[in-house]
C-alpha cells in the first residue's frame, strides 16, 4: 500500500484552484523531487500531504500508522527555547509536554522558586500518566546524530544551525515520510554537502522542494512537477526530466499552434456569415463555441523573466586592487561593534587580489565567515585595519544585498522600483514602471502589493528589477539565488555570462558558481582567503591535490594567500605591455604545451570547415547546424587566445633570461 495517496484533490485560497483534481501516490523508499515555478503550489501540496491543510475536493489517504515529518521553509525568529526543547516539539502532543518539562527543569536549576517547582511536579505527573519518559532518549539520540548542542539557545544559532535543529525536529518522530521545503536555504556549501550525504543515507521516503539543481540531481529518483494546477509525474532522474520536459513543451507548443490556427480559421468563417442554416453549419457554430470555451479554460505556461542589464560607460581596465589587507571589528565609541563576540575577531588577514574589467569573481565560505564584509572592503564601503584598497576609474556599482534591505516593506513593489516615478529610462527607452515589472512576472495587481506580503521568490525578483534599472559596469550580487525557481536562475546565469563588465558574486549554489564565475575567493579559516581559478568544481579539484606533489606546489603558488602571483598572471594575460619577468614553473610547462594545443584546435577547425563546405551539411536539422556554427566560433576564439598567450609567454621568457 502507498504511504500517501491523493485522489482527485483540488485546493485553492479563493478564486481559481491552485491544484485542480490532482492524483498522486507516494511509495515507500522513493526520493521525490518536487519542482515548479514560484507560486505554483509546491508548499501547499506538502501541507496537504502532511495534513496541515484539508482539500476543497477529493480525498487524501494515508497508510495506517504512517508517521510524517516536515521541515518548514521559514526559519522561526525570536524562539529562546533550547535546542533540546525545540527538537522535543517534533514528537507531537507528548513532545510538547516533554519540551515544557525540559524548560521547567532548566528554570528550576537556575532559580528554584516555589512556583517553578510546583509547575515542574505537575508536568512530571503528566509525563508519568502519558508514559513519555522513553522519548527523552529518542531526543538525545537524534541530537547526537545531528551533532547539536542540546542546551544551546535556538535564537543564538546561525541560520545554518537553525535549519539543522529544525531537521532534527522533523526526524525525532522517526518518520516514514520526510517532507522538506527548501532545506538548503541559508545553508553554506559545506552544510549543503553534509545534508546531501545525510539524506542520501536516510532509509525512509523523501519528498523535497528545492531550487538547488545539484541537490535535486544527486537525491531524486522521481520528479513531480507542479505546473498550472496539475501534477506531472516523471519517473526518472533530474537530468532525464529536463530532456523529456523540453520535448514535451515543444509538442505542447505545436499542438497549441494548430489549435489556435483552427480556431482563427473558424472565427473568419463565422464572421463572413453563415450562408445557410443547414445542420452542418449549426454544428460548425457549436464546435466554434467549444473551441472558444477551451481557449478560455486553457492555462498558458507562466512566461519567463526578461532580464536585461543597463549599459554604462566602461570602467578602466583596473577595477579593484587590494594589497595585504586585513580587517577585524573593533569597539566603537559606545564600546560595542557590532556584537560582543565579533570585537577583535580577525575576519581577514594579508589578503591581496587584482580584479580587472570583465572578471567574474565568486566568493565561497561558511556562514558568518565574512563574505559580505569582504565585498564591502573591496568596494571601499569599509576601511581595512591594515593594507590598502585601490579602486579603478569610472566605476558604476549596482549592489544586490542578501537581506534585501534596499526594499521598503511598507511600500508596494511599484513604489520600490519607481522611487516615486511612473516612467523609467531603460537603456535609452522610456518604460512605464508597471510594464517594466511585467518583465519580472509581476501583474499590475501584484505590482501594487506591499512588499511585506510578497513571497521570498517575488522579493528576489523585485530586487533584480530594482537593481537592473541602474546603469552599471560592476555588478555585486550577495546571495541572489535564494528562493528563485530554476528557470529564473538559468536566465540570471545567461545575463551574468553575457555581461561585458565585472561581477562579484557570493553564492552557495554550486551549479550557479560553476556556470558563471571565472575564479573564486575562498575563506579557509583563521582569516585566510585564497584565490582559485574556475568555479566550485574547479576549487574542489584543486584543494583535493595531495600535499607535497608537484601539482600541489603549483596550486599553492597559484593560490597563495597574498594573491600576488594570481594578480601578476592577470596582468600578463590582459595586455602585452606588462613588465617582463621570469616564467614560473607552471608557466614554463604551459608554454611547452601550447603548440600541441594550437595544433589540436587547428585540426578540429579544418575538419569543421570541411564538413560545413559539403552540400549535405545544410540538409541537417537546424539545431545541428547551429551547434556546429557555435563550435566554430568557440574554436576561433580559443585559437586567438592561445596564440596571444603563446606570444606573451615567449616574450617574457626571452626578456627574462
Amino acid at each position: 500500500m502507498a504511504l500517501v495517496s491523493l485522489r482527485g484533490v483540488s485546493f485553492g485560497y479563493g478564486g481559481r484552484h491552485l491544484l485542480e483534481k490532482v492524483d498522486l501516490q507516494i511509495e515507500r523508499g522513493e526520493r521525490v523531487g518536487l519542482v515548479g515555478r514560484n507560486g505554483s503550489g509546491k508548499s501547499t501540496l506538502m501541507k496537504l500531504i502532511s495534513g496541515e491543510l484539508s482539500p476543497d475536493e477529493g480525498q487524501i489517504v494515508r497508510g495506517p500508522g504512517v508517521r510524517i515529518g516536515r521541515l518548514i521553509q521559514e526559519v522561526p525568529t525570536g524562539d529562546t527555547s533550547s535546542v533540546q526543547e525545540v527538537v522535543a516539539t517534533g514528537l507531537g502532543p507528548e513532545g510538547a509536554v516533554l519540551s515544557r518539562y525540559l524548560a521547567l527543569s532548566q528554570q528550576a536549576a537556575e532559580s528554584p522558586s516555589p512556583s517553578v517547582i510546583a509547575d515542574l511536579k505537575a508536568v512530571e505527573e503528566a509525563l508519568h500518566l502519558q508514559g513519555t519518559w522513553q522519548l527523552e532518549q529518542q531526543i538525545e539520540r537524534v541530537i547526537s546524530q545531528m551533532n547539536l548542542d542540546a542546551h544551546a539557545r535556538f535564537t543564538e544559532l546561525s541560520s545554518g544551525m537553525k535549519r539543522r535543529v529544525l531537521l532534527a525536529q522533523s526526524l525525532v518522530c522517526q518518520p516514514d515520510l520526510l517532507l522538506l521545503d527548501e532545506p538548503t536555504n541559508h545553508l553554506d556549501i559545506d552544510a549543503v554537502a553534509w545534508l546531501e550525504e545525510f539524506l542520501f543515507r536516510f532509509d525512509g521516503t523523501l519528498v523535497f522542494v528545492t531550487h538547488d539543481r545539484q541537490f535535486v540531481r544527486k537525491l531524486s529518483t522521481r520528479i513531480i512537477e507542479v505546473d498550472r494546477g496539475q501534477l506531472l509525474d516523471w519517473p526518472c532522474d533530474y537530468a532525464t526530466f529536463l530532456q523529456r520536459k523540453e520535448a514535451a513543451l515543444e509538442v505542447e507548443s505545436q499542438q497549441q499552434a494548430l489549435f489556435d490556427k483552427k480556431r482563427a480559421r473558424e472565427e473568419v468563417w463565422v464572421r463572413t456569415g453563415v450562408k445557410a442554416r443547414r445542420h452542418r453549419s449549426e454544428g460548425r457554430v457549436r464546435e466554434l463555441l467549444k473551441l472558444r470555451e477551451e481557449r478560455r479554460e486553457r492555462q498558458d505556461r507562466v512566461g519567463n523573466v526578461r532580464l536585461q542589464s543597463q549599459d554604462a560607460e566602461r570602467s578602466g581596465r583596473l577595477v579593484i586592487e587590494a594589497k595585504q589587507i586585513g580587517f577585524h571589528y573593533v569597539a566603537d565609541a559606545a564600546g560595542v561593534r557590532p556584537d560582543a563576540d565579533s570585537v577583535g575577531h580577525e575576519v581577514l588577514r594579508n589578503f591581496s587580489t587584482l580584479i580587472l574589467r570583465g572578471d567574474k569573481i565568486g566568493v565561497i565560505g561558511p556562514n558568518g565567515s565574512g563574505k559580505s564584509t569582504l565585498l564591502r572592503l573591496l568596494l571601499g564601503q569599509l576601511t581595512p585595519t591594515s593594507g590598502s584598497v585601490r579602486l579603478g576609474t569610472k566605476l558604476e556599482v549596482a549592489y544586490f544585498d542578501q537581506l534585501r534591505e534596499q526594499l521598503d516593506e511598507n511600500k508596494t513593489a511599484q513604489e520600490n522600483v519607481g522611487d516615486g516615478k511612473e516612467i523609467l529610462l531603460i537603456n535609452g527607452q522610456s518604460r512605464h514602471v508597471l510594464g517594466y515589472l511585467e518583465d519580472f512576472l509581476f501583474s499590475p495587481a501584484r505590482a501594487r502589493t506591499l512588499v511585506k506580503y510578497l513571497s521570498g521568490g517575488e522579493r528576489n525578483r523585485l530586487m533584480l528589477a530594482k537593481l537592473l534599472t541602474r546603469p552599471s559596469n560592476v555588478l555585486v550580487l550577495d546571495e541572489p539565488t535564494n528562493d528563485l525557481d530554476a528557470e529564473t536562475l538559468e536566465l540570471l546565469e545567461d545575463l551574468l555570462i553575457e555581461y561585458p563588465d565585472t561581477v562579484l558574486l557570493v553564492s552557495h549554489d554550486r551549479e550557479f558558481l560553476n556556470n558563471v564565475v571565472t575564479s573564486t575567493l575562498v575563506f579557509e579559516g583563521d582569516g585566510l582567503v585564497k584565490e582559485y581559478d574556475g568555479g566550485y568544481d574547479d576549487w574542489c579539484r584543486q584543494r583535493a591535490v595531495p600535499k607535497g606533489s608537484v601539482e600541489s606546489q603549483e596550486s599553492e603558488s597559484q593560490t597563495s594567500t597574498s594573491g600576488r602571483d594570481h594578480s601578476q598572471t592577470k596582468l600578463l594575460t590582459s595586455g602585452r605591455d606588462s613588465a617582463p619577468r621570469r616564467l614560473s614553473f607552471k608557466e614554463q610547462r604551459e608554454l611547452e604545451s601550447l603548440p600541441a594545443r594550437i595544433e589540436v584546435l587547428e585540426t578540429e577547425q579544418q575538419e569543421l570547415h570541411a564538413a560545413m563546405s559539403a552540400p549535405s551539411f545544410y540538409q541537417q536539422p537546424k539545431s545541428d547546424i547551429a551547434t556546429a556554427t557555435a563550435r566554430l566560433e568557440i574554436l576561433e576564439r580559443d585559437l586567438a587566445e592561445a596564440f596571444a598567450r603563446w606570444e606573451s609567454l615567449e616574450d617574457n621568457a626571452n626578456n627574462g633570461r
